[in-house]
């Protein structure tokens, strides 16, 4: 198997110019592989050029401008290269699915970050100074940077990318892995349901609570965010360095969120892999349910709309973009993976609406967003642990029916 492994680089000055210039040129060669794909359909020939005509061009694009496109690696290169062949794939997958097709478009210095090295040994070198007692990696034309390793890395580094976040760098790394050994069974079983109010409640009736980090950093971000409207909107390169600031000072806080959220996904998961065996959650379709509310033409007046709860819809969007469900439901599917442990979705309809006793579903046994109470029989208890009873036992019904 394979995984993945990030860590803080801490280059000189020089070196953090060096790693500016290397993204630079990668995302001129990225725009002019991208442009000369669109001029040569506009053509009227038509011609679709292919990453193996432009990877062969290579060569003499590194020869013809040696102080830029030549000091770099010719496979890192080359992955750019592929990098826009994939994006264009993409592009025409989602033309013949009926979907928003999205071209390909111009990247600004800003907007690209990352450049691959899709080989160890190739352009680059991890642990490039075993005998210094600093770990190190080495990047053609940039040099031997010092990489702050928090954790060893186990297996093979097959490879390596080295990406800028703000003001820092970052080394990123796949290794390949053997299988890990799986955890000690636990005979455990626990279903899932994801909310608002409550992060997840489980079916034991235990509770993890929701952190909310977008809502408690919301002041410093209004803050930062009014400052930073203050000034003109000029191209990057007009930018003051106040303004310079002020656009770090909100990429900063928005960064540290996306952390925190990451980071309690990632608790939350462990957690939950550690105890149960077997673990069954919703299958919720998140992009339909942060939607935005359609618009209610009003019948009797041309051109006039009807009250839809546009603004209760945008609110209801933002805490379940806070909650950062998909980040951990991703997370929670590679811990199992890892552990030896089994997660199974099931379909999330009516789960709070069935009575976990008689079986009785109604919308009136939820009167209201916290309590359960069945119109059947009398059974009370929290909306949410109903919902994931209701959901372990549906994945249970899924495991059984798998075959063997």
């Amino acid at each position: 198997m394979m995984r993945a492994y990030k860590f803080l680089m801490r280059p000189t000055v020089r070196q953090a110019q060096a790693l500016g210039e290397m993204l630079r040129d990668h995302c001129s060669l990225y725009n002019g592989a991208l442009q000369e794909r669109r001029d040569a359909y506009q053509h009227a020939s038509k011609t679709s050029i292919k990453y193996g005509v432009q990877s062969a061009q290579l060569k003499d694009i590194r020869s013809f401008d040696p102080e830029r496109q030549g000091r770099w690696s010719f496979s890192s290169q080359q992955a750019t290269l592929r990098r826009l062949d994939k994006a264009f794939a993409a592009f025409f997958r989602r033309v013949k699915a009926g979907e928003t097709p999205g071209y390909p478009r111009f990247r600004g210095v800003n907007w690209f970050d990352t450049v691959e090295f899709p080989k160890d040994r190739d352009g680059c070198r991890w642990d490039s100074t075993p005998h210094d007692p600093v770990t190190r990696v080495r990047l053609q034309g940039v040099g031997h940077v010092k990489v702050n390793q928090h954790r060893p890395v186990a297996g093979r580094v097959k490879t390596v990318s080295v990406k800028r976040e703000g003001k820092r760098w970052y080394v990123i790394l796949t290794a390949e892995q053997s299988q890990p050994k799986p955890l000690p069974a636990t005979g455990s079983v626990v279903g899932i349901d994801l909310g608002i109010a409550n992060f997840l409640a489980d079916s034991n009736g235990e509770f993890a609570p929701n952190p909310r980090h977008g809502r408690r950093a919301a002041a410093k971000l209004e803050a930062a965010q009014l400052a930073l409207s203050r000034f003109p909107r000029v191209r990057r390169d007009k930018r003051t360095k106040n303004h310079q600031r002020a656009v770090h000072k909100v990429a900063d806080l928005h960064r540290k969120v996306r952390r925190q959220r990451l980071d309690h996904a990632h608790k939350t998961a462990l957690d939950l892999v550690r105890e149960h065996d077997f673990i069954a959650h919703e299958d919720l379709k998140i992009r339909n349910m942060v939607r935005r509310a359609a618009p209610k033409p009003d019948p009797t007046t041309p051109g006039s709309f009807l009250p839809n709860g546009a603004g209760a819809k945008a609110g209801l969007n933002h805490s379940i973009a806070d909650a950062g469900w998909g980040v951990f439901l991703t997370i929670l599917a590679a811990k199992a993976e890892s552990a030896g442990r089994e997660v199974i979705a099931v379909d999330p309809r009516n789960t709070s609406r069935t009575c976990p006793q008689c079986g009785h579903t109604s919308a009136e046994n939820r009167p209201t967003q916290v309590k359960f109470h069945c119109v059947s029989c009398g059974h009370t208890a929290h909306a949410d642990t109903v919902g994931a009873i209701n959901v372990l036992r549906a994945g249970l019904v899924r495991r059984q029916a798998q075959p063997a």
